[in-house]
Parts: C-alpha cells; sequence; structure tokens
C-alpha cells in the first residue's frame, strides 16, 4: 500500500503524481458515520415503541424494513471508508485541480485554475479532534472539495493554489491578449 502524501502511480488514473489520503481520514468518516447510524437507531426505537397502535396490521412488515434498513446501513459504514480511501486521489498542477472519489459512483473532477473564484480550508468537529481539514474550491459552476487533508497539507494546498492563481493573474496582466476581431468586413 502505498503511503499517505505519497504520490500514486496508476495508468488508469490518468498518469503520475496523484496524491492520497491520511488514514485518519477512514477514523473521522467512521465517527461520522457512527453518529448517522446512532441517529437511526434512535428513530428505529421511537418507531418501534410509539408506532404500533398508529401502524395496526402494518407494524411487523414497517418493523422489518426499518430493520432491513438499519442492516443495509450498518453494512455501508462499515464497507464504504476503506473504500472511499482506497479510490480518493487528487492532483494539482500549474493548470488544473484533479479530484477522483467515490464508493458506489466514482467521480472524476477537473477544475481548471483559470476558473477558480475562491479557496477555503474548514473543519468540522471530528476532523478537528483528528487534525484534518477540506479545501473547498469555489468556482462560477460550482464547488470542488478535496476532502480530509491534515490540516497544515490543507493549508499548504490552500497557498499552492492561491500561489497559482496569482501567477496567473500576474501573466495576464504582464501579457494582455489581443483584442478578437469583428466580423468580416469590418
Amino acid at each position: 500500500m502505498v503511503d499517505e502524501g505519497e504520490p500514486v502511480h496508476e495508468i488508469g488514473a490518468g498518469g503520475e503524481g496523484y496524491r492520497r489520503l491520511n488514514r485518519k481520514c477512514m477514523l473521522s468518516m467512521y465517527i461520522g458515520y457512527a453518529i448517522s447510524y446512532a441517529v437511526l437507531l434512535v428513530a428505529y426505537l421511537l418507531l418501534r415503541t410509539y408506532s404500533q397502535e398508529f401502524l395496526g396490521p402494518y407494524y411487523d412488515f414497517v418493523q422489518y424494513a426499518a430493520l432491513a434498513v438499519l442492516a443495509v446501513a450498518l453494512i455501508y459504514i462499515v464497507a464504504a471508508p476503506p473504500v472511499y480511501y482506497a479510490r480518493y486521489r487528487y492532483q494539482i498542477t500549474e493548470d488544473k485541480v484533479d479530484v477522483r472519489y467515490g464508493i458506489l459512483v466514482i467521480r472524476h473532477i477537473l477544475v481548471p485554475i483559470e476558473r477558480v473564484h475562491q479557496v477555503e480550508v474548514s473543519r468540522g468537529p471530528i476532523d478537528t479532534m483528528l487534525g484534518l481539514g477540506d479545501v473547498t474550491i469555489t468556482t462560477a459552476g460550482g464547488d470542488a472539495t478535496i476532502n480530509y487533508l491534515e490540516i497544515e497539507e490543507a493549508e499548504k494546498v490552500a497557498d499552492l493554489l492561491n500561489d497559482l492563481i496569482g501567477r496567473m493573474l500576474q501573466d495576464r496582466k504582464s501579457n494582455p491578449q489581443t483584442p478578437c476581431p469583428g466580423p468580416a468586413g469590418e
């Protein structure tokens, strides 16, 4: 297995230079999912305790359906973090940010540096406890996020992106593009 933060060389992902997440991301996911599962479990217990009089003859069916949902959620909670960790890759080059991730559906997000409007580092309470943060890249078309980076790495990524944007803007100032010619005959 590749060490955290090391480049990942894989033929199918578009070449070299992809970076992986720190393994602490799985712990963060497990904690977040455990909280969600606890909420589902409380909802199930409330359903079981107070719904018999409302559901009447459908009570048993609803109970079995709720148990099935809990079982599927538990399987997902156990299996999802390692799969997410194994599939998550990101790469930052002079001209783009490339993020690949997914559990059931694989997503591939390419953000051209010239389209970036804002770069933000954020962290929730679980990530703060684990020393992790997210870098959100905002463009006119939406947001892209590099999740579960160590705080120092997240700050470095944000600084790198801001430097790339600054250099691009300086290049535009020093080399203004010539205006587009008008329609033929003008």
